[in-house]
């Protein structure tokens, strides 16, 4: 199944739309984006823009046997994972958020953390992390802290946009987090 291009209008219609959370009790890990792009808003699917790097980091990684497309998120659920983000509303780029929305995104996601209990939390974006937690010494890896009995995992946002880590980069730090898991 081949999912549509959204032409340039949609794309620019998204701004501000959001992303249904795909989520479930219980889950191994809850994959927590920074927001959705307008790519994203514009399909209805997490991580669809085009160079987006997210479903390929977690294929090479090991968490997924095959390299699954944005348009089967869901298929995320029947390995136990699931995604939401820190902010619902679909920017262009990240940056265009601000601390108090990012603060505000961190309150409703340890609500939904306490609520649907997942094992990890694996937060994508160490920036807004440091941000929305108020934790601005925090590093890449496993935190400290936990929320809610949920064990708190950073990893580097998987936007082409974050020339700081190529996929391989991508793929040793998530596979830190699968090894963790397993363990």
């Amino acid at each position: 199944m081949v999912q549509r291009k959204p032409t340039p209008e949609e794309i620019r219609a998204a701004s501000g739309k959001t992303v249904p959370d795909i989520i479930a009790p219980d889950l191994q890990v809850l994959f927590c984006g920074i927001n959705p792009s307008l790519y994203s808003a514009a399909v209805g699917h997490h991580f669809a823009r085009p160079g987006n790097r997210f479903w390929r980091s977690l294929h090479t990684a090991g968490f997924t046997e095959r390299l699954l497309a944005p348009f089967e998120d869901r298929n995320l659920l029947q390995f136990g994972y699931g995604l939401t983000n820190i902010v619902e509303r679909a920017t262009a780029r990240a940056d265009e958020l601000d601390t108090e929305e990012l603060v505000i995104g961190q309150q409703q996601l340890a609500a939904k953390v306490q609520h649907y209990r997942p094992q990890f939390l694996a937060v994508l974006g160490i920036s807004a992390y440091r941000t929305a937690f108020n934790r601005p010494k925090a590093v890449m890896g496993k935190q400290d802290e936990s929320l809610h009995r949920a064990i708190i995992w950073v990893l580097p946002n998987p936007s082409g946009l974050n020339a700081h880590y190529q996929l391989e980069d991508l793929k040793r730090v998530y596979r830190e987090l699968l090894v963790s898991i397993k363990a």
